[in-house]
């Protein structure tokens, strides 16, 4: 069958993902939180304000409890403590262990980074009764410029807004320079409702339903004898080749307004058979376009309960 043919498991055809590590420092006001945010939108396991001597205890910790990895990010700045030997040894161990690291420093000019502070009314890490902040400002520099200094990435965020930042941040972690959407395709019946958080839905019922079918209806859209069904259906083929090409064309466009995760939504009328073979193949066609995609059958989980 063509690049229409359903995949058994979208999850398994994907490879494992290797260990990443990102660690982002840098100015205090100068969108630390903004990076770790983005991050965790594109799947990262956060953690802010990590002090740097717990560095390594922590990703060991997560190691010993997962077998591994995942994609993490961690926060480590002057919040955590002035020193920062515990970050140098921990980024030495792991390019020794041969583990995808890097290290971002985020930054900005003294007058923007006095203007925010301004505007938020937040004191200063380093600000102490009397202290003025940009004496802090310049003391939190000087503290990291050997930080800085060790750093693959700096951004300097003075002249982004916070939609230029984000964006900013997805082209950084991204193997292709291009931003990322997670895609969640799921099937699911229209009669016990549509799924709340759906972005996109489409109604399958127009074309022919296996369950009238006798041999078929006791079997799901994940067997070959419905997926063939459905899937070689003149009507089928017809609706895949102008409805694939849409989705192909508007999701660059939900990322290009700042769309980190959409929500397909595939319905039949009681999501066994239909919903569920095309969204195998909907789902199939946006991996190997590049996106991060999640497939769930709703009914079909529904009845393994």
């Amino acid at each position: 069958m063509d690049e229409t043919k359903a995949i058994e498991n979208v999850t398994a055809a994907a490879a494992p993902e290797r260990e990443q590590v990102i660690v982002i420092t840098g100015m205090s006001g100068a969108g630390k939180t903004r990076v770790i945010n983005t991050l965790q939108d594109v799947g990262f396991f956060c953690v802010d304000n990590m002090p740097s001597e717990l560095f390594m205890q922590f990703l060991d910790g997560m190691r010993a409890t997962r077998g591994r990895l995942p994609k993490t990010a961690l926060v480590i700045d002057v919040r955590g403590g002035r020193e920062f030997s515990g970050l140098f040894r921990g980024l030495k161990r792991l390019a020794a262990e041969n583990v995808d690291y890097r290290l971002v420093f985020m930054e900005a000019s003294d007058a923007v980074l006095v203007s925010r502070y301004k505007e938020t009314r937040r004191l200063h890490p380093l600000s102490t009764p009397g202290s003025l902040l940009l004496d802090n400002i310049r003391e939190e520099r000087r503290l990291l410029e050997e930080v800085r200094g060790l750093a693959d990435s700096v951004i300097d965020t003075s002249d982004l807004s916070t939609k230029q930042l984000t964006r900013r941040i997805s082209e950084f972690f991204t193997a292709d320079g291009q931003p990322r959407l997670s895609v969640t395709v799921t099937s699911f019946g229209f009669k016990y409702g549509v799924p709340i958080d759906a972005d996109l839905v489409m109604d399958v019922r127009f074309l022919p339903n296996p369950y009238y079918v006798e041999e078929l209806r006791h079997l799901t859209g994940r067997e070959a004898a419905v997926r063939d069904y459905v899937l070689e259906n003149d009507t089928t083929r017809e609706f895949l080749k102008l409805y694939l090409p849409l989705l192909t064309f508007s999701l660059p466009h939900y990322l290009a307004e700042g769309k980190k995760q959409l929500a397909i939504a595939i319905g039949c009328t009681g999501g066994q058979h239909r919903s569920v073979a095309l969204a195998d193949v909907i789902a199939q066609k946006l991996l190997q376009a590049g996106y991060d995609v999640k497939l769930q059958h709703r009914e079909l989980e529904r009845n393994k309960e």
